[in-house]
């Protein structure tokens, strides 16, 4: 019950947060798309594969909602989120074929290496992606209005926490479905997979390319509360993150990963208050408090709360 109630207590909390503290609109957009691109990593971590390069589907969801703004000044702000996630699909389809033939250090390499590749090409080619400076994009309307900073900030929150719930929900029928199940299989026994004559390539295929999707949101909804692209939005550390996140908030049920980049947001803002030079060091050490408390993350308390329920119920 409270993993249902979760995602929908996540939503309405980061609103009334929003409205309450006009100032934290910015950090909670930021850390729910953070908890998107989360979500697609953890997909992958429940196959078994870790991956240090999904920062380059967000990076490439960014230049495309600049390409299409700039080419369409008019398009609205959904469309473009929308566009986003498409152009995620597009990146996971075309790499996803090789990627699905590897599995290990060398899966997590090789999606380094590609999204390395990016972001040396976009620091590169100046005249086309503005080098390390990045691009503008141009504050979009929205559902054909034209808004002020806080009313479009104030539209992106509340487009935000309904995706949350939306993507939460789609997520966990994903998981219990027989391609979600065959995906999880992966890990524990890829062999016996292929011997009940289900294709373990392509099933992965499949969970690569909805992980690239929700990083082409994450990537969208960064870039349209930001206003602007740059190539660090493809670095390894803004992937390293994403692991961080996963791995902090659990992958046991997709909130999880929201759970996680909402504490990881709000973590990174405090610490880098009290301790401006050295925040990566509070981060790191509640890492390895959490993995001696919660192994499996944050979300494995929502779970152990709700077995405890049903054992009540039971008895």
């Amino acid at each position: 019950m409270l993993v249902r109630l979760a995602p929908w207590l996540i939503a309405g909390l980061a609103l009334a947060l929003g409205l309450l503290f006009p100032w934290l609109k910015t950090p909670l957009i930021i850390g729910l798309s953070y908890g998107f691109a989360a979500l697609g990593v953890g997909m992958l971590i429940r196959a078994g594969q870790v991956s240090f390069g999904h920062a380059g589907f967000t990076c490439l969801s960014g230049y495309a909602l600049v390409a299409i703004s700039r080419t369409w000044p008019q398009a609205d702000g959904v469309l473009l989120l929308a566009a986003g996630a498409v152009a995620g699909l597009l990146g996971g389809a075309i790499v996803g074929p090789f990627m699905a033939r590897y599995r290990g250090i060398f899966f997590g390499m090789l999606n380094l290496a590609l999204s390395m590749v990016l972001f040396a090409v976009l620091g590169k080619f100046y005249n086309f992606t503005g080098g390390t400076d990045g691009l503008r994009l141009e504050r979009p309307p929205f559902f054909g209005q034209v808004l002020e900073r806080a009313a479009y900030e104030t539209w992106l929150l509340v487009l935000c926490a309904l995706l949350v719930v939306a993507v939460c929900a789609l997520v966990r029928r994903f998981y219990a479905s027989p391609t979600g199940q065959a995906l999880g299989a992966i890990k524990s026994n890829e062999v016996r997979l292929e011997y009940l004559g289900i294709s373990a390539r392509w099933i992965f295929y499949k969970g690569y390319i909805a992980s690239a999707v929700l990083c082409g949101f994450s990537g969208g909804m960064f870039a349209l509360v930001q206003g602007m692209v740059t190539p660090e939005m493809g670095y390894w550390v803004r992937s390293g993150e994403y692991v961080f996140i996963a791995v902090l908030g659990g992958t046991l049920q997709p909130v999880g990963a929201f759970l996680g980049a909402i504490a990881f947001e709000f973590l990174k803002l405090f610490a880098a208050s009290v301790l401006t030079g050295a925040w990566q060091l509070v981060i790191g050490t509640v890492l390895l408090v959490l993995i001696f408390l919660a192994p499996a993350g944050l979300v494995a308390w929502l779970v152990r709360l709700d077995n405890r329920r049903l054992q009540r119920q039971g008895n």
